[in-house]
């Protein structure tokens, strides 16, 4: 059983319009320059410990990547560092951007 579970842009929309929910977005530093979700947080092998222990556990974590693939072994390794409800976004931020364009960011 995975520690984590697949959620689509119009279920992510609708937890995030609900409360306090943490955004990972794990794509290359260029890609999340050029656009990302609001309130997401990039997360690389370089802050990864300092994302774990300035973020809650029992928050909802949604996990962002290109198109909802790697954003999956991501959210399972979340899930095993104990974090309590661990999304990954289907379709990943390729599908974000034209689902919910009003929730993005661009630099």
């Amino acid at each position: 059983m995975s520690g984590f579970t697949q959620i689509n842009a119009a279920d992510a929309k609708a937890m995030i319009a609900n409360g306090d929910v943490q955004i990972a977005d794990i794509r290359d530093a260029m890609s999340y320059q050029s656009g990302h979700m609001n309130a997401a947080q990039r997360v690389d092998n370089q802050n990864l410990n300092n994302f774990i222990a300035a973020t809650s556990k029992q928050k909802p974590l949604i996990v962002c990547c290109y198109h909802g693939n790697s954003s999956q072994g991501a959210a399972q390794f979340f899930a095993e560092q104990g974090y309590e409800s661990v999304y990954s976004l289907k379709g990943g931020y390729e599908m974000w951007k034209v689902t919910c364009p009003e929730l993005c960011q661009h630099s």
